[in-house]
């Protein structure tokens, strides 16, 4: 079971491996399982913004690379790597790709040397009254063009100087409070290793605790075995069984109902034949009684004649008109379904009920013993892994990268604190610069303002104001001071720019675009025996295709250190999470399986019987119509009140006798008759009507239903008894898949997690990235170059500030001497001088 462990600690296991060089989720199932391996939150900001003054570290950018255009120097650079750092192989390529620069450099170094030199030399040829140190200023034509001239484009250059100078105290500000807190962004990415390393141990230790977690979910599976699948081989079954034993059901209340029918309107048919008789005997007594009363002697007198004949052959009216004794009772096919209703089809339908829903119970019953073995399975497998995580310490292995932090961060404190103390010299050192800049361009700002402002237009230059004068003694300082510190700018700027130019180009860049990685990843670069460097000294496999690039991306991406560096090729992960290996006792568990389920009877013989019986009853075999044709008929075939009326016409036409008198006694009788007898009738035909009605509506078909519906029984219970082996079998392969497959997307995703999550390496990219694009780069680098960049642009434009300040002061100091003319010519030159 070590395995187990060795997947589950996958990055203790490591640690062995990589002890000679650098060490090294979610996921889901639908409604069934849930995992999630949170992702650890650090502190330190991946994306590192400079601010507003990233524009001024463009316009560097822009100047570099106008001066340095030639790409990064790979091949020159594997060259020297290759060669110790020996540039005699590589210098005319060397000199070709910093051309730009050396000349560049030239140029300032022309500039150093040439500045004192052309100072000295003006210094002295001014004390010689030349180079415009005589004090005499001899008049011309355009002197007011060109004093305005000199003056505006020495307030332009000025302007310019200015420029550079504010980008001078911006670089040396930006830098002084980004030293300050570099503190802050080593303790950050300190924190977050330290992270990396103490949250690594518990990422593990949840990792195994989810076997847990899979483990109760087993376990409640196990537990529900009646439910799930007992209720799977039930939904199986039930398309087929359950349709029938409803139809069954329901054709037992059917037969129910139709017997009542039948009960009810055989009792009808009973009480409609004793009415009949009933009325057929009262008419045959009026009847017998006016065939009697028409014996009267008056009758042959005539017209009583007439009139006692057609009362005789009216008399053959009096008479029923239906033949509904001729029509059988339903006595038989009562009696067929009483006896068919003597089995009672609902209880032995409920036995089916049961013996159907009792297959989970019998499922449960039947597998006690496998689902304790399993559960004994998954005990002993959580054990052992328990075992095993005990036996190895994951801090003591974890704990080794401790020390070298410590060192590292202590070592890293203690050069913090030499940087911020000669950080303040620098600081200190440039301040001075910008200020010196400054002080010369006060000098030139003053000596113009005073000039402009102090200026007399109607004065002599020997008569000139004190303002005037004194701006052109400023104007001469700012010249002086220039010539004298310029170069001293100079060197400070050369040696600034050959520095920080070339990290920029070599370092900062090429790592930015990361071709500084392509460079590392040369085959047998850095070690000629390794072909990849990083890969030998970790592994000692120098084959194994892992480079600084792929390291690095990996790490951004904030991927595992099982991923990034392909430990899979010293621990191979997939081989050791192999569902199979872990699995193997469960699924002879499973393959063991087997649950007998033979005496599932949906209808016994006795219930068969009865439904074949209710077939074969006579119920589909009543002769309706006939019924129909004589319910509907009226019950005598003469209207008894017309007749009556017709015989009261008769008899009052006779003259009183007995004649009359037994006219009207029987014409009174027979309106007794239909009020009695006849209207009764009709309303008891009509109920007897429906009664027929209802059970023709009932049993119509039934017999066919019914022997469909013992058609399907017997189709249903072939099929349980063909296919409930199969069922079970497939049932119980769904459900020992489904428990399995719990263990299955455990290991899927303890296999991603190690891989993909567990001691992701982004504070390492972050690290590194702190150190060179934030650190060196941005802290330092980048504020450097504005800093030579805007001080160097000042100190060039002293040039050009210089010569014309000389120019300037000659028009605002107050000269010893002026060219002299007669008064006319005098008032004529400074006419067109003024």
């Amino acid at each position: 079971m070590a395995l187990v462990l060795g997947s589950l600690l996958l990055l203790a296991l490591c640690g062995n491996t990589i002890s000679e060089g650098p060490p090294s989720s979610r996921r889901t199932s639908s409604n069934v399982l849930e995992f999630e391996l949170r992702e650890v939150d650090y502190e330190t900001e991946d994306v590192y913004k400079p601010g507003p003054i990233s524009i001024l570290f463009q316009i560097v950018h822009v100047f570099l690379h106008v001066v340095q255009p030639h790409a990064f120097p790979e091949d020159i650079l594997r060259n020297v790597l290759r060669n110790k750092f020996d540039l005699s192989a590589d210098y005319e390529k060397i000199i070709h790709y910093e051309l730009g620069i050396i000349i560049c450099a030239v140029l300032g170094l022309l500039f150093i040397i040439l500045m004192p030199l052309v100072g000295f030399c003006f210094g002295l040829c001014r004390s010689c009254n030349k180079c415009g140190g005589e004090m005499h200023q001899r008049q011309k034509r355009n002197g007011t063009c060109l004093r305005k001239y000199f003056a505006v484009s020495l307030l332009v250059i000025c302007v310019f100087i200015s420029v550079g100078i504010i980008s001078g105290f911006l670089a040396n500000h930006y830098l002084r409070t980004h030293i300050e807190e570099t503190q802050k962004l080593v303790d950050s990415n300190f924190r977050d290793l330290r992270t990396l390393l103490n949250k690594t141990p518990m990422q593990i230790n949840y990792v195994v605790d989810q076997y847990n977690t899979t483990k109760k979910k087993a376990f409640s599976d196990l537990d529900n075995i009646k439910s799930l699948l007992g209720g799977g081989i039930l939904d199986q079954l039930r398309p087929t069984v359950i349709p029938v034993l409803d139809n069954i059901k329901t054709t037992a209340a059917v037969i129910k109902e139709t017997k009542e029918a039948l009960l009810n309107t055989n009792n009808a048919l009973k009480d409609l034949r004793k009415s009949i008789a009933q009325l057929d005997t009262s008419l045959s007594d009026v009847k017998t009684d006016l065939e009697q009363s028409l014996s009267d002697p008056l009758c042959s007198v005539p017209p009583v004649t007439t009139t006692c004949n057609e009362i005789r052959m009216a008399l053959n009216q009096l008479d029923n008109n239906t033949n509904l004794g001729k029509i059988p009772l339903l006595d038989e096919q009562l009696d067929n379904v009483n006896n068919v209703l003597q089995t009672d089809l609902s209880s032995l339908i409920q036995k089916g009920y049961q013996a159907f829903n009792g297959i989970p119970e019998m499922v449960r019953n039947q597998t006690t013993n496998l689902v304790s073995g399993i559960k004994s399975t998954l005990n002993s497998i959580g054990s052992e892994i328990k075992q095993a995580q005990e036996q190895i310490s994951i801090q003591s292995l974890l704990s080794r990268f401790m020390d070298p932090i410590d060192y590292i961060e202590t070592y890293i404190y203690d050069k913090l604190r030499k940087l911020k103390e000669y950080d303040s010299y620098r600081w200190l050192s440039s301040l001075i610069i910008c200020c010196f800049l400054t002080l010369v361009t006060t000098f030139y700002s003053l000596g113009v303002l005073c000039g402009i402002f102090g200026y007399d237009r109607n004065a002599s230059p020997t008569r000139r104001g004190c303002i005037s004068n004194t701006g052109g003694i400023f104007l001469m300082t700012g010249v002086g001071v220039s010539f004298l510190f310029c170069w001293l700018l100079m060197i400070i700027v050369v040696l600034t720019f050959v520095i920080g130019g070339n990290v920029e180009k070599l370092v900062c860049e090429p790592y930015q675009n990361r071709k500084l990685f392509k460079v590392l990843d040369t085959p047998y670069l850095l070690n000629e025996n390794w072909k990849y460097y990083l890969s030998g000294m970790i592994f000692n496999k120098p084959d194994i295709n892992l480079t600084f690039e792929q390291i690095y991306s990996d790490c951004k991406e904030n991927r595992g250190m099982y991923t990034t560096l392909k430990l899979e090729n010293e621990y191979n992960i997939s081989e050791h999470l192999n569902i199979q290996g872990y699995t193997g006792n469960i699924n002879s568990y499973f393959d063991n399986l087997h649950v007998e389920i033979d005496d599932i009877v949906l209808l016994d013989d006795a219930g068969r019987r009865s439904l074949t019986d209710f077939v074969f009853s006579g119920v589909d075999g009543i002769n309706y119509d006939a019924y129909f044709a004589e319910i509907t008929k009226t019950p005598t075939k003469v209207n008894l009140l017309s007749f009556a009326d017709d015989l009261q016409g008769k008899a009052n036409k006779l003259t009183k006798g007995n004649l009359r008198s037994s006219l009207i006694r029987n014409e009174q009788r027979l309106r007794k008759i239909y009020h009695d007898q006849v209207v009764p009738l009709e309303l008891l035909m009509k109920g007897v009507y429906q009664s027929i009605r209802e059970l023709q509506n009932r049993s119509s078909g039934l017999g066919v239903t019914v022997s469909s519906i013992i058609s399907s029984l017997d189709s249903a219970q072939r099929f349980i008894v063909n296919n409930i082996s199969s069922i079970i079998v497939m049932q119980s392969k769904k459900y020992g898949n489904a428990i399995l497959g719990y263990f299955k997307l455990y290991l899927q995703w303890v296999k991603v997690s190690i891989t993909e999550r567990i001691a992701a390496c982004k504070p390492v990219a972050t690290a590194l990235d702190s150190a060179v694009d934030v650190f060196l780069c941005n802290y330092i680098v980048e504020p450097m170059n504005l800093f030579w960049f805007g001080i160097g642009t000042a100190t060039v434009f002293l040039i050009p500030a210089i010569i014309f300040a000389v120019k300037l002061a000659k028009y605002y100091r107050r000269m010893d001497s002026e060219d002299v003319y007669d008064d006319s010519s005098v008032s004529e030159t400074w006419r067109l001088t003024l």
